[in-house]
């Protein structure tokens, strides 16, 4: 949380009508509930950096990632991207593309 503004944003970009997990979270107490939720059910066991790219206040960052669903064990790899906008040294908002379908299949 230390690395969040406190009226950062994190969005999981995605259909919410298909995925719940998805959509924009706002401000240090719904950002700790909500990454709280996603530790409590993924854990991330990897992490390659493929790409960056810094312009200004703003990074790009793909990644391949491996997860874990912890309720079934379910891993897999897949690949991500990143969009972090800064203020004041810290994260301002954070947007994250993700395969939502794979995740989904995790979950299910």
């Amino acid at each position: 949380m230390t690395a969040f503004h406190p009226e950062g944003a994190f969005t999981l970009m995605g259909n919410k009508g298909a995925l719940g997990l998805t959509g924009t979270m706002q401000g240090h107490p719904t950002l700790r509930e909500a990454f709280g939720q996603f530790i409590a059910g993924f854990g991330f066991e990897g992490r390659e950096i493929l790409a960056e790219l810094v312009d200004g206040d703003r990074i790009a960052v793909h990644s391949r990632v491996d997860v874990r669903y912890r309720p079934t064990g379910h891993a897999s790899s897949t690949e991500i991207l990143d969009l972090f906008r800064f203020r004041d040294g810290k994260i301002v908002e954070l947007i994250e593309f993700a395969d939502t379908a794979q995740i989904k299949a995790m979950i299910a």
